[in-house]
């Protein structure tokens, strides 16, 4: 790709100084007027990813009437943060003490420091408004199969016994495979037998059962149990189906995530407006990836095509360099690992040589023109990350069509995971923004 001058330059057309609160006036107008602002990371394991998104969901929250939050972590887990930050009897004494409880890798996800200062500002301001007013905090993601199934029991043994057989046949058709995916996926390789009749009928009773009236703290216990139905259904079919490599798996995962957050706007009633957080590769239109070249959609792109474009607001992440929280392979203890400088011709390598500070871009048809629609290389950074291999680690992107927006950070530092306090004692930098 050609390196030359006309990059940089619509680089700074599209971009401003991002230092403070104040310099993210622009975005909560634009976001203000969607129903769903979606929010990315180009990692799992990045302070400026949260610390940011954190400030812009409390503006959305304070100034746009914005309902709820949803995240790309585990129904059952986060919904404990639901129930903390609106109160709930047995709910926990602190944000601290419900974040430490999430055990399932990668715990740093949402036990870190960012997301419990977060959680308390959730249950401040919940306390201050009336009950219809109170904003909640859900998660999107698909894999809590056994969990979710043990909820289920919980919940129909208390308030719905007439249920307890078909939740019990459902939970027992899985307990041979002593909550072991893969063990589950390979015999139903080899096997014709599944528990894919099992979760749909329990979905479907759960369904049918929770018709009646409810209020309240109640009809969220229904709504929950409900959800944890629909987990198990689409988890089974998600780990059914993942040994068999290609896209159908992942996409499984993200048609997921978009019925759930449908959900969500629905149980929230008409108008009711949601915050999505979850990573860049989710929340940025697949379309103008390399992904929908083997058939692959995700968050952004099934948003975007199901309601208004004006409905829908998509900000990306990234950064040149810095520090990030990831394992060297999957289930492997967290570190704190070196991100090294993007590579050559990469959009964040661009940014960065076009000024080496922090920026916000907008894009618009009107400026996004020559190279600024070229397909380069957006660094993208999972929960399992190996600098060695850096080069592997990049989405070719059209960034203008995939975002709405883009928050670029130069440098950016670790996330400070609760369960490991040495990476919590960093002196937090300039660039945090401070506390709304």
């Amino acid at each position: 790709m050609a390196d030359n001058q006309d990059i940089l330059t619509q680089v700074e057309i599209n971009a401003s100084p991002l230092r403070s609160i104040s310099d993210l006036d622009p975005l909560i107008e634009l976001l203000g007027t969607t129903r769903y602002a979606l929010l990315g990371e180009a990692s799992h394991g990045t302070h400026e990813y949260y610390s940011w998104r954190s400030s812009i969901s409390k503006r959305l929250i304070l100034e746009k009437g914005f309902q709820f939050i949803a995240v790309e972590g585990d129904w059952p887990d986060c919904y404990t943060i639901n129930r903390y930050i609106k109160g709930y009897p047995d709910s926990g004494k602190s944000a601290y003490e419900v974040l430490y409880s999430f055990s399932r890798w990668p715990t740093w996800m949402w036990a870190n420091r960012e997301i419990e200062e977060l959680v308390e500002w959730l249950k401040e301001y919940n306390q201050s408004v009336p009950t219809p007013r109170k904003v909640g905090f859900y998660g999107l993601d698909v894999y809590s199969l056994w969990e979710s199934m043990r909820e289920i029991i919980t919940y129909v043994k208390e308030h719905d016994p007439e249920m307890l057989d078909t939740a019990i046949d459902a939970y027992l058709c899985f307990e041979p495979y002593q909550e072991d995916v893969e063990a589950y996926a390979q015999s139903t390789a080899f096997v014709s037998k599944s528990c894919e009749d099992e979760v749909i009928q329990l979905l479907q009773e759960m369904q049918q059962r929770g018709q009646k009236k409810r209020t309240g703290e109640k009809k969220e216990e229904q709504f929950n149990v409900e959800q944890n139905a629909l987990v198990a259904k689409n988890a089974e079919h998600y780990y059914r189906t993942m040994l068999g490599g290609g896209t159908q798996s992942w996409n499984i995962r993200d048609m997921h995530m978009v019925e759930t957050l449908e959900r969500l706007v629905k149980f929230h009633g008409v108008n009711s407006k949601g915050i999505v957080w979850a990573h860049n590769t989710h929340v940025g239109d697949a379309r103008y990836t390399d992904m929908a070249e083997v058939g692959m959609v995700n968050v952004g792109q099934l948003v975007r095509q199901t309601h208004r474009l004006t409905e829908v607001g998509i900000v990306g992440f990234g950064s040149y360099k810095g520090t990030v929280i990831a394992g060297s392979r999957w289930g492997a203890a967290m570190q704190k690992m070196n991100v090294p400088p993007a590579r050559r011709e990469s959009w964040e390598e661009v940014l960065h040589r076009a000024s080496a500070v922090n920026k916000l871009l907008f894009f618009s048809d009107q400026d996004a023109v020559g190279e600024m629609m070229a397909m380069r290389g957006h660094r993208a950074i999972g929960v399992v990350y190996n600098p060695a291999h850096e080069l592997g680690n990049y989405v070719p992107t059209v960034l203008p069509k995939r975002y709405d927006a883009f928050l670029y950070f130069d440098r950016t530092r670790a996330l400070r995971p609760i369960h490991i306090e040495e990476v919590t004692r960093e002196e937090v930098p300039e660039t945090y923004p401070s506390a709304v």
